[in-house]
C-alpha cells in the first residue's frame, strides 16, 4: 500500500478513497477504513488533550471529573467513564479520543469546510480498524471476536476497562489503540457517521505509532486548488454543517461559508 496519495481530481479522489471497499466475504462493498478530514495536510493527529500542552497526562483525570462534577447528570445515560469521556469530548473539553467517521464524504467537509485554509493542501487519513484492532491486548481481541463486531462499544469496554488506570495495565505488552462508537446521544453522532479512537496512554499521537504499520493507513493529499470544486459539490450532495451540525449553530456555520466571497 503507497501511503501518501496526492489525489487529481474529483472523480480521483472518489476512486481513492473507496479503494479496497470490497468484501469477498460478505460480497458487498463495505470499508473497513476510518476516515479522518483535515484542512491542513501538516496537522498531526493528535488529540485535543495534547493541544492542551502543559503536563497535559496529569490533568485528564481532573479535567474530567470537574466535567462529571458541574455537567448535569442527565447528560449521560449511564454515569461510566466511557459515556462521560464521549460527551466530553463532543462538547469541546479536552480528552485522548479523537474523531473519526466512517463516511468518505463526511471527512470531505471536514478537510475543506474552513475557506480561510483554501490557499493549503488539505488530506485525509485513512485508517485500517480491523488491522489496528490486530494489535489489541488478548481479553480486548476475544471481546470483538465474541461479540462478532468490528469496533467496540460503550458497554463491551466496560466489560473489560473500567478506568484510564485499567487502561494503562492492558498496555503492559505494548500501546494499542482501539476504535469504540459513542453512544447515540445527540444527532450530530448519528448524522456524522461518528466514532472514535482511544489510545492505551494519553501521550500517545497515533500518526506516530503508525510509522511501524505500514500495511493499515493511507494519507490522501487533497491540493488546494481542489478544494472549491469539492466544496461546491458536496455543498450539493446535502453534506453540510446544516446536517452534520443539527441546529442553529450549524445553520449559521452554513449560511456564512455560503455567502463566503470567492475572492477570499
Amino acid at each position: 500500500m503507497e501511503n501518501i496519495v496526492r489525489t487529481n481530481g474529483w472523480n480521483d479522489l472518489q476512486d481513492k478513497l473507496f479503494e479496497d471497499s470490497w468484501n469477498p466475504d460478505l460480497g458487498r462493498f463495505r470499508s473497513r477504513f476510518a476516515f479522518r478530514g483535515l484542512s491542513d495536510e501538516k496537522f498531526k493527529l493528535e488529540t485535543t488533550l495534547m493541544r492542551l500542552g502543559g503536563d497535559y497526562s496529569r490533568l485528564e483525570h481532573h479535567l474530567l471529573r470537574n466535567f462529571s462534577k458541574y455537567a448535569h447528570q442527565d447528560v449521560v445515560e449511564k454515569d461510566s467513564i466511557w459515556h462521560w469521556l464521549s460527551v466530553a469530548q463532543h462538547h469541546g473539553l479536552p480528552t485522548r479520543l479523537l474523531d473519526w467517521t466512517y463516511s468518505p464524504l463526511v471527512a470531505m467537509h471536514f478537510a475543506t469546510e474552513n475557506v480561510d485554509k483554501y490557499d493549503m493542501d488539505g488530506v485525509i487519513w485513512a485508517v485500517d480498524y480491523l488491522k489496528i484492532h490486530e494489535k489489541l491486548p488478548e481479553r480486548l481481541k476475544k471481546e470483538l471476536n465474541t461479540e462478532g463486531a468490528n469496533v467496540f462499544t460503550v458497554k463491551m469496554l466496560l466489560n473489560h476497562v473500567e478506568t484510564f488506570a485499567d487502561l494503562s495495565e492492558l498496555a503492559c505488552e505494548g500501546d494499542f489503540f482501539l476504535f469504540m462508537e459513542p453512544p447515540s446521544i445527540d444527532d450530530r453522532f448519528i448524522n456524522q457517521f461518528a466514532f472514535f479512537s482511544l489510545s492505551s496512554q494519553p501521550s500517545l499521537a497515533l500518526d506516530d505509532w503508525l510509522n511501524d504499520m505500514k500495511d493499515c493507513w493511507r494519507k490522501i493529499i487533497i491540493p488546494a486548488e481542489l478544494k472549491w470544486e469539492i466544496r461546491d459539490k458536496l455543498d450539493q450532495a446535502n453534506i453540510t454543517e446544516r446536517v452534520l451540525f443539527p441546529g442553529l449553530d450549524g445553520l449559521s456555520s452554513w449560511l456564512k461559508r455560503q455567502y463566503c466571497p470567492r475572492t477570499r
